[in-house]
């Protein structure tokens, strides 16, 4: 094409954004309205109780596309973008003449173009509606939408769509899922390097994707920060310290933690974009791991559910349904925080509780550990053998099936079932069956949640706390009604508990805890509470399969000091014994 037709069309242009500056846009918003970016374009995000995030969900198509605005990232970032992107961002109605006509020059003395001249609220339009082709026709269509969007919007929101829109390579969008992707980080604190970089990629964001082309991004940066010089905004000594910093050299995931309370809450509230959870992200990330770490060590098919919750408000802290979401060999899908199972000896403690509190016993007491009939029912212990005259204390400590069922059997198994409603829990009994003696071997159905909630009264001195479901703004209040247990009877429990040894290989905690193995070697538990917080695990197969060998002290037990060690939360003292 002629010289003369290039600056012709260029003319044209102009000419026609005037008119329709002048008079066409109240028409063209009419027939045409500009399409804006609706809230559901955006990734689906579950945080925590700090508002980190724990889990984003891709968009329907696939893209990692995380609402951001400039508050959340670097306010650096925001002026080194206006600088090289749109330097009178906030003096032009959408379109800058200025850079138009720069662009129009730079095309017709080189014949193609250098610079496009557009805007950010140009990109941004291009963003909303993506153009085939690089034509004028297209470049005017760009223009008027940009004219449209900064009447609908203000600068901050068109910014702010720019922070979220803005291509990053692959199905990356947004600075927030490229800084997550690449860095690891939220953009709250990013690097002069990090910045640039930023800057740079959305122009060619395949071209410059520092995981596949680190040569390229690594230019790239470099004429952002020699801009950044040139304006003045740098020197040359900061400029040289960004410029030799490595680029990523790969892609990273994005937060995929608590998968299934992450699913859960999505089921609850299908129109939310933002789901706030009580969980703790440092905690949830070292619960996961841990269970992913004794998923290792666990037989083939065996899966594990752990369950941390504060028993002074009821909110779930951390809560991990499997070893691993995605592990289909093991069930992964499946949350078994909410499964009933057979919770095997972890009831004996509120056996033992209710018969301090009606006075049949003190930690002294001797009782009988020898076979015994029960009009029929003859409980065995777990290895078979018999330790004769032992006392109470003695009785909870080595979990002896014999005196616990005798005590059963004195304060009644109707009892006990009253005292767990009045936490929250219900026990499901075989159908058409009456509360039995076998309740206190695990003779009934109850979830890990459940079974935290149950023992969360116990560290909560004998008053019941309902536990929430994970998601939600506001704590729990303490159950109305008569508490589960007296204090005095809930200290007794806690100080025996307390003096259980650890399982082989960990250290004390100052920790209360039991452990529990359901009949058939299906069920592996262990609960554990310090002066605050309660852990639950359980080890099993979600298939109800046995497991030849799991015990809650050999296979649940380790696991909970583990999880309890390494969730950072722990350590609050076990009450003193009420005056």
């Amino acid at each position: 094409m002629p010289r003369w037709r290039k600056i012709a069309a260029v003319a044209g242009l102009a000419i026609l954004v005037a008119a329709a500056g002048v008079g066409g846009l109240n028409a063209l918003d009419k027939a045409y309205p500009p399409p804006i970016a609706a809230e559901d374009a955006v990734s689906v995000e579950l945080l925590d109780a700090d508002g980190q995030l724990l889990r984003a969900f891709a968009t329907p198509e696939g893209r990692w596309r995380l609402k951001t605005t400039s508050a959340d990232v670097d306010p650096r970032f925001v002026e080194m973008l206006l600088a090289y992107e749109d330097r009178r961002y906030y003096d032009h109605p959408g379109v800058d003449v200025f850079a138009l006509a720069r662009a129009a020059l730079q095309f017709a003395s080189n014949g193609r173009i250098v610079s496009g001249g557009s805007t950010l609220s140009m990109q941004v339009a291009r963003l909303m509606e993506p153009r085939r082709e690089r034509s004028f026709p297209a470049k005017f269509l760009q223009i008027l939408r940009a004219l449209q969007i900064e009447r609908r919007l203000s600068k901050q929101q068109i910014l702010d769509l720019y922070l979220t829109h803005a291509p990053y390579g692959g199905n990356l969008e947004g600075v927030r899922a490229a800084s997550l992707a690449y860095f690891g980080k939220e953009p709250k604190r990013l690097t002069v390097a990090e910045a640039a970089l930023f800057v740079a990629l959305p122009q060619l964001p395949e071209m410059r994707r520092p995981d596949r082309n680190p040569e390229a991004a690594r230019a790239a940066r470099q004429r952002v920060l020699e801009r950044m010089q040139a304006n003045g905004m740098m020197e040359a000594r900061e400029v040289a310290r960004a410029g030799i910093a490595p680029v990523p050299k790969e892609r990273l995931a994005l937060p995929a933690l608590a998968a299934h309370l992450g699913e859960a809450a999505r089921r609850g509230d299908p129109q939310a974009r933002i789901h706030r959870s009580t969980l703790r992200k440092s905690v949830q990330a070292e619960l996961e791991t841990v269970a992913r770490q004794a998923a290792v060590d666990l037989p083939a098919r065996t899966s594990l559910a752990m369950l941390m919750a504060d028993a002074t408000t009821g909110e779930i802290v951390a809560e991990v349904g499997s070893a691993d979401y995605f592990d289909a060999a093991r069930y992964g899908w499946i949350d078994m925080t909410r499964a009933k199972r057979s919770p095997g000896s972890t009831l004996k403690p509120f056996i033992y509780g209710l018969a301090f509190e009606q006075g049949l016993i003190a930690q002294e007491t001797i009782v009988e550990d020898r076979p015994a009939d029960f009009f029929g029912y003859r409980p065995r212990n777990f290895d078979m053998t018999y330790q004769g005259d032992v006392s109470i204390r003695q009785a909870l400590q080595l979990s002896l099936n014999v005196p616990a069922v005798r005590l059963l059997d004195a304060v009644g198994a109707a009892e006990l079932l009253s005292r767990l409603r009045r936490t929250g829990v219900r026990l499901a009994l075989p159908t058409g069956e009456a509360p039995g003696l076998a309740i206190a071997l695990g003779g009934a159905g109850v979830t890990l949640k459940d079974l935290v909630q149950a023992y969360a009264a116990l560290a909560n001195r004998g008053s019941p706390i309902r536990l929430g479901d994970g998601v939600r703004d506001t704590a729990e209040t303490v159950i109305d009604g008569a508490p589960m247990l007296e204090p005095v009877a809930a200290w007794n429990v806690a100080d025996i508990l307390r003096g259980v040894l650890p399982p082989l290989g960990s250290r004390p905690l100052g920790i209360a805890y039991k452990t529990g193995t359901s009949y058939g070697y299906r069920d592996a538990w262990s609960v554990g509470y310090d002066g605050r917080y309660v852990l639950g695990v359980w080890v099993g197969r979600p298939d109800n399969a046995a497991v030849p060998g799991i015990t809650g002290y050999g296979s649940a037990a380790p696991i909970l000091f583990q999880a309890f060690a390494k969730s950072g939360v722990g350590g609050t003292p076990l009450p003193s014994p009420p005056p």
